[in-house]
């Protein structure tokens, strides 16, 4: 079937990596029929407003090629509609494509999901008027996420790796205000996370069990510990199974309120916004070609 999408691609995204997948994807799409209206914006703005021009025209898909952050820009746009993302991994983290293990090495695979048309609708969190698919970092995580993000050297996990030693040195529990679907919590936490989807980070399973369509987030916290107790715990995220740990709880809301003097918020990546925010789930507002 002809159907006609718009590829807005990140050239920087993975070090360069999305130019090459996309140039592997348009033949192939070409190829099944497919009209690509072929994007790229020299900047966020940019590439947003390509976007708008694009579903303004009346495109079936907008399918994006690059990490998280372009991904996040491309929710705003598609949110609450009925115009399906879809998705070919280029980033560093690709979380999104997690969720639905999407191939993220292999970019022919990648492009036969899309061709598939196989659209699922998910849940999504929003604040304002803004959106996010996978985890709002509030706390320790959101700290080394300012700090690695003014660092120029090394790239990837790594920056992430190094940002949190640096972090660790003088880092304190924070002080917490939490409205969980209206009750009111004070706490003191490392930090507090508000999980759409499990993951963040490029693979770190902070809300692990976390459900895409249920309707629910789940509000994460890991309450104080001791610097090396988190370094030990720190590993286990990315296999989920810090759940276990005693400091950690769960809470699953369809609205939350967090406070904390001072944090900047992250989600899919980005910054997001300073603290207090209120986050509601906003069941089926997405749907994605997985």
């Amino acid at each position: 079937m002809t159907r006609q999408i718009a590829l807005l691609t990140n050239p920087t995204a993975g070090r360069g990596r999305a130019r090459r997948v996309r140039d592997t994807a348009l033949p192939l799409l070409h190829g099944a029929g497919w009209r690509v209206r072929d994007l790229q914006g020299r900047d966020a703005d940019e590439a947003t407003d390509l976007a708008r021009a694009a579903l303004a025209d009346g495109v079936d898909a907008l399918v994006v090629c690059g990490g998280d952050g372009l991904v996040h820009l491309a929710i705003q746009e598609v949110a609450g509609t009925d115009v399906p993302l879809g998705i070919l991994p280029a980033g560093t983290g690709n979380d999104v494509a997690r969720y639905f293990d999407l191939p993220r090495r292999d970019p022919e695979a990648a492009v036969r999901r899309l061709l598939a048309w196989k659209p699922r609708r998910i849940d999504l969190a929003r604040s304002g008027d803004r959106w996010f698919a996978t985890v709002l970092a509030a706390g320790f995580d959101a700290v080394v996420n300012e700090r690695a993000n003014k660092m120029t050297w090394p790239r990837g996990q790594m920056r992430y790796n190094l940002a949190t030693l640096a972090e660790l040195r003088t880092f304190e529990p924070l002080r917490y205000e939490l409205a969980l679907d209206g009750e009111q919590r004070q706490l003191e936490a490392m930090l507090v996370a508000v999980g759409n989807g499990p993951s963040f980070g490029g693979g770190l399973r902070i809300a692990e069990g976390a459900s895409l369509d249920d309707g629910l987030l789940d509000v994460i916290v890991i309450g104080p510990m001791t610097k090396p107790e988190l370094v030990k715990t720190y590993p286990k995220l990315f296999k989920g199974t810090h759940v276990h740990h005693p400091k950690f709880s769960r809470h699953r809301v369809s609205r939350v309120t967090v406070a904390s003097p001072g944090i900047v918020s992250y989600a899919d990546g980005e910054r997001y916004g300073a603290l207090p925010l209120t986050v509601e789930s906003v069941p089926g507002a997405l749907q994605v070609l997985s």
